[in-house]
């Protein structure tokens, strides 16, 4: 799965199934051995019925045609268990493959691909769309090819006793292939069609189910609960539109495709009224036509299935090709040490919307970096390129002298920690979610990490201590609970690079005051990367950077930019004012 150039349906399709190869061919013959099988016990039928109009009285005769009979019942049956068995054996490998490659995939992106989707429509792919795929690869390749070769194996018998009687008990299905392809014809895009509304269901409820919070504080759930409605309709009616137009053509093809028996009987009837056949072939005739019902009618359902296949691997195969960060698989240079360069890069989210224009700046190994500047002008997108989430458009990122596109993204991201002020927690108790940070770390180490970090009382307050579960995303911690949290993770992780972006916005100030003590002490030595809205947490930094509609607009430290960058000047005092403000709010609460 390494070759992500554009490649055909089929080949991708191969590529799924070629490891399981052996399975899928064993599948196969297993498949043609039920159907011909399956299809042996006419011909026994037919020589009995035959033995039996020639007035054969040998009891033995006939018991050893229901004996084999009965043998090749069991052998249909058992063969086809075993195709089945091994087809699913082989596609359930593949599916957990096939999420496992798409999870793989996405760490690989860019995270502005990943962003550009929505998680419902993540999760209809990874689950449902994966799902959907079981048919083709357990049922259509094994079931739908044999019920194609097992008929084509009885049409040539059938052909050896009687072509002409053979051809006209095969007219309905010219009439079924008609209907059929009117039936396509008229319901054109309708699949693509409910595959989006699914979509568009799928991303609705996810975003109500996460906003129920805010739809209920602020009264909008008869507003939201609408759109939801709408979508489920929307839902509903694209499957229901799409089964009225066929209606017709489906009843004609479940009909007539049956019916090989209705140009067959008068007309072999007359055929052996002029001597042209005899009765004995002409009952073998029929009894074969018989035979052919049950292959051709699976083979009719998988029709649809078939017609889906590229809808339903489409979207897998459009995350996996997407173009990976380019990136090597080996280190080719040595890295000097942990200095970060960013040298006239350019960047924007959206190809007509550059959020970042020339900017050069120079990060030097063990000190600290702060990045301020209003809303907007580029802090988090500088701090998100420095970790790599995506690759720059123009210019270059240098990490100890080596262009980042250089660098392995494995051994790059063991040199970079990113706290965010949005961190995500997984479901799993708060010792665990440490150590991602570090997997192969003791439970000794996590608890002291914990401590350095400040966050070791609080924890131990709850019920189970560094046991307890934090749920789905962190949310049973507080906003502040769950950002210590991460920051235990990141300097767990002990990287010499640490980026942090308003990582102790949700904290109130008395807690801040312990956790920017406690990072100054973990981070000594290391190359200190940091996004700050309070300036006053920042004015000791080795380097201040003060970006403005992506460029930047000065560097140096504190006191040298109060005095040579209005823009740094304005916003330090715009921050003083705040914090006289909410001293006077705080007075005045505490006397009121």
């Amino acid at each position: 799965m390494v070759d992500r150039k554009k490649k055909s349906l089929l080949s991708w399709i191969l590529e799924f199934i070629r490891p399981h190869k052996f399975y899928f061919v064993a599948s196969l013959i297993f498949a043609f051995a039920s159907v011909i099988s399956g299809f042996l016990p006419y011909f026994f039928i037919g020589n009995i019925i035959s033995q039996l109009l020639a007035g054969n009285q040998d009891w033995n005769f006939y018991l050893g045609m229901s004996l084999w009979i009965g043998l090749c019942w069991l052998g249909y049956w058992g063969f086809h268990a075993l195709s089945t068995a091994l087809s699913h054996k082989a596609t359930f490998a593949i599916l957990a493959e096939m999420r496992y490659h798409l999870t793989e995939k996405m760490a690989k992106l860019p995270l502005g691909e990943v962003l550009n989707q929505s998680s419902g429509s993540y999760k209809n792919i990874i689950v449902e769309r994966v799902d959907a795929t079981e048919t083709t690869l357990a049922h259509l390749i094994p079931e739908f090819t044999s019920n194609l070769l097992g008929p084509l194996v009885v049409l040539i018998a059938m052909l050896m006793i009687d072509w002409r009687l053979t051809l006209l008990s095969l007219l309905t299905i010219p009439i079924a292939i008609l209907a059929y392809a009117n039936m396509m014809r008229k319901s054109q895009g309708d699949f693509e069609n409910t595959v989006e509304k699914t979509k568009v269901l799928n991303d609705t409820a996810v975003e109500y189910i996460n906003g129920i919070e805010v739809i209920k504080v602020f009264g909008k759930e008869k507003f939201s609960y609408d759109k939801f409605v709408q979508a489920a309709k929307a839902g509903a009616d694209c499957f229901i539109d799409w089964m009225r137009k066929c209606q017709l053509e489906m009843a004609l093809l479940t009909a007539v495709l049956p019916a090989n028996l209705l140009f067959l009987l008068p007309t072999g009837g007359f055929f052996y009224l002029r001597g042209w056949i005899s009765a004995n072939n002409l009952i073998l005739l029929i009894i074969l036509s018989l035979s052919l019902l049950t292959p051709l009618i699976l083979v009719a359902s998988y029709m649809d299935d078939l017609r889906k296949i590229a809808s339903t691997f489409g979207q897998i195969i459009s995350i996996l090709e997407k173009a990976d960060l380019q990136r090597p698989e080996y280190l080719q240079e040595e890295i000097e040490d942990s200095s970060l360069v960013m040298e006239e890069v350019s960047f924007g989210y959206q190809e007509d919307e550059e959020v970042l224009h020339q900017l050069s700046l120079e990060i030097r190994p063990g000190e600290v970096t702060a990045l301020v500047g209003p809303s907007g002008s580029g802090k988090s997108t500088i701090a998100k390129l420095l970790a790599s989430f995506w690759d720059v458009d123009k210019g270059a990122i240098y990490l100890g002298g080596v262009n980042v596109k250089q660098i392995p993204l494995d051994y790059y991201s063991q040199h970079i920690a990113y706290v965010t002020q949005d961190n995500y927690l997984f479901d799993e108790s708060i010792m665990e979610n440490i150590r991602l940070g570090k997997p192969q770390a003791s439970d000794e180490e996590v608890i002291e990490i914990a401590r350095k970090c400040g966050c070791y009382d609080f924890i131990m307050q709850l019920e189970k201590g560094f046991d307890t579960l934090v749920g789905p995303a962190g949310g049973r911690l507080s906003g502040g609970e769950r950002q210590r949290i991460a920051i235990a993770r990141a300097m767990l992780k002990d990287a010499p690079i640490i980026i942090l972006d308003e990582a102790t916005a949700y904290t109130d100030p008395e807690n801040e005051a312990k956790i920017q003590a406690s990072l100054a002490r973990l981070v000594q030595g290391k190359t200190l990367i940091v996004i700050a809205h309070r300036l006053s947490t920042i004015v000791t930094a080795d380097q201040i950077a003060v970006i403005k509609d992506g460029q930047l607009e000065a560097c140096g430290k504190h006191q040298e930019l109060l005095a040579s960058c209005p823009l740094y000047h304005a916003m330090w005092q715009a921050h003083i004012a705040v914090k006289d403000g909410e001293s006077n709010l705080e007075g005045g609460l505490a006397h009121a």
